[in-house]
């Protein structure tokens, strides 16, 4: 079998350890001491640590293709291009668009998942961003396009994604919201605060109804305030919520990021790249949703300004975590692995390394939290 011998690996439950592990039909078979039968996929040096594989729970595109192009050669370059970041598998994310916009990207994703391609990062399902928010937090979502929360065009959706759909956005205080995230609670599909101008009582009845996540914290919702605490306050104060941080220290500040891990329980707090077409490309004019992106040093906007999601590396996140906000390297390992995993109930084969999960690994440089390597399921989908 395939492997690393003498590794510096970050096993579940034991941190980063000196060991062997190899890897047999896709799944991870043997970590230990002994090393025979194992051939080495390439030497590892001391700076160089084998880590899970990234799950993005929250990404849009990149490589110069967006999920809502509706286009199964779309998914597969997002797909082969976020291997290069350690990213194994990630959540197609769409965004308030026409309802046959939407049908199309669903179709792509049900297409892609059943052609099931070796290469490239898995896509994992997919994340409806929109359209049902709130016209108060629009962020970068086309007004237009926002329609009333609907439990029967959320299914006409989910079938058309050969029910792919694994966490939905949307603002609980519409009307019909509630009856939403009812739903999608019993379908076992996360309902996720995002795009919202919610208050912290609206937000105790969506969570008593299921409501479990907050989409990109910070961003596109109602702000803290010291009598009303708002979408914000709650996903602060309230430890069964998610939080989603977009770490780019562009979305969210420095600050900002130490506050919430500050606040959260560790495994509630979960990094998203919510990354759009330009990530990887130069400086330049993008697209988003039919509108145009100015993308320059490493800031994606609107033309008005607004910020139109992000060119975020999840690697980079690693680094922004590790670096400007002193948090330890294995739990910022955690926010991008296990965390979400656990958040879109695939914990039981990717998130983490232990025995009889997925051969879904990344080898980070520590010194430069750049990625050397990247398996999926025990294929090399990235080799630098």
């Amino acid at each position: 079998m395939k492997g690393f011998i003498g590794a510096n690996v970050y096993v579940e439950g034991k941190g980063i350890i000196k060991t062997n592990i190899g890897f047999e039909g896709g799944k991870i078979a043997y970590i230990g001491d002994c090393a025979d039968g194992i051939e080495s996929i390439m030497t590892l040096a001391e700076n160089q640590v084998v880590i899970p594989g990234f799950v993005d729970e929250h990404i849009h595109g990149a490589g110069g293709s967006d999920a809502m192009d509706g286009t199964v050669e779309a998914l597969a370059t997002i797909a082969e291009n976020v291997a290069s970041e350690g990213t194994v598998a990630f959540l197609a994310t769409t965004m308030t668009q026409s309802p046959e916009n939407i049908e199309k990207a669903m179709n792509a994703v049900k297409q892609y998942r059943a052609d099931a391609p070796a290469t490239g990062a898995e896509v994992a399902g997919i994340h409806l961003e929109g359209p049902f928010i709130s016209t108060k937090h629009i962020g970068a979502q086309p007004l237009e396009y926002v329609a009333a929360p609907s439990v029967e065009v959320f299914k006409k959706y989910n079938e058309a994604s050969g029910e792919a759909i694994r966490i939905v956005s949307m603002a609980p205080e519409v009307e019909g919201a509630m009856e939403l995230v009812e739903y999608l609670s019993s379908k076992g599909i996360v309902a996720s605060l995002g795009h919202t101008d919610a208050t912290y009582d609206v937000i105790e009845k969506a969570m008593e109804k299921g409501v479990s996540n907050v989409t990109h914290t910070f961003n596109a919702q109602k702000p803290l305030h010291h009598r009303e605490i708002g979408t914000v306050g709650s996903a602060l104060l309230l430890d069964g919520l998610n939080c989603e941080m977009i770490c780019d220290t562009i979305h969210v500040s420095v600050p900002a990021m130490r506050l919430v891990i500050k606040s959260k329980p560790h495994g509630k707090v979960t990094l998203v790249t919510d990354a759009m077409r330009a990530k990887n490309l130069p400086d330049g004019e993008s697209e988003l949703g039919g509108q145009l992106v100015i993308v320059k040093n490493g800031e994606a906007r609107l033309e008005n300004g607004a910020l139109a999601g992000s060119v975020l590396r999840m690697n980079d996140a690693i680094k922004n975590l590790v670096t400007k906000c002193g948090i330890a390297f294995t739990d910022a390992i955690d926010f991008a692995t296990i965390n979400p995993a656990t958040n879109i109930a695939l914990s039981d084969r990717l998130g983490s390394i232990a025995c009889g999960k997925d051969a879904s690994v990344a080898v980070m440089n520590t010194d430069t939290f750049g990625i050397d390597l990247t398996l999926r399921q025990g294929n090399v989908i990235y080799s630098k």
